[in-house]
């Protein structure tokens, strides 16, 4: 079983939101790239919250996020893992990413949502415990990933929606 590694995050000083998947799929770590699945629906959920076009260049859409505050990163910072599913992350080669030093960087951040529940067990499983941060609210929402094509898009859309509810 192969170790990969998660990215760094797409993060901005005055960054408010952070939004956190588990481990990048495999059409994400060829491309360097978030959600690089074409059938996932994270960019085309931010173009319908934040006005951006999700078919534009990379680069923009990171711009995209950063002007509105957003955040995005992954909980993990390596593990193995078949394929692209959560459900194939190995338990014990898990291995969080620093959040006690992101948050740190990032004292606005007053909001997290994690896109999918693997995201959010594995957060409340190997960060949560050791983490030192207060005033932080939590919301899990519907993964936005083509492995969870049974809630249709306008369905996560509205879920999706609470992140322009923060403040």
């Amino acid at each position: 079983m192969p170790t990969i590694q998660s990215f760094a995050p797409i993060e901005h000083a005055n960054a408010t939101v952070l939004i956190l998947g588990s481990m990048p799929g495999e059409a994400s770590l060829r491309a360097g790239e978030y959600y690089a699945h074409p059938r996932n629906y994270f960019w085309r959920m931010m173009g319908a919250l934040i006005s951006l076009e999700p078919e534009s260049p990379y680069e923009q859409r990171i711009h995209a996020l950063k002007s509105a505050r957003i955040a995005v990163w992954d909980v993990l910072h390596s593990c193995m893992r078949e394929g692209s599913l959560d459900a194939n992350i190995d338990k014990v080669s898990q291995i969080p990413n620093d959040f006690q030093s992101f948050f740190a960087r990032h004292a606005n951040i007053t909001h997290v949502f994690f896109n999918g529940s693997a995201a959010e067990q594995i957060y409340r499983r190997n960060v949560l415990p050791v983490l030192n941060v207060q005033q932080i609210e939590y919301l899990r929402l519907p993964s936005t990933s083509p492995a969870n094509a049974s809630i249709p898009f306008e369905r996560k859309l509205e879920a999706w929606k609470s992140i322009l509810q923060r403040e």
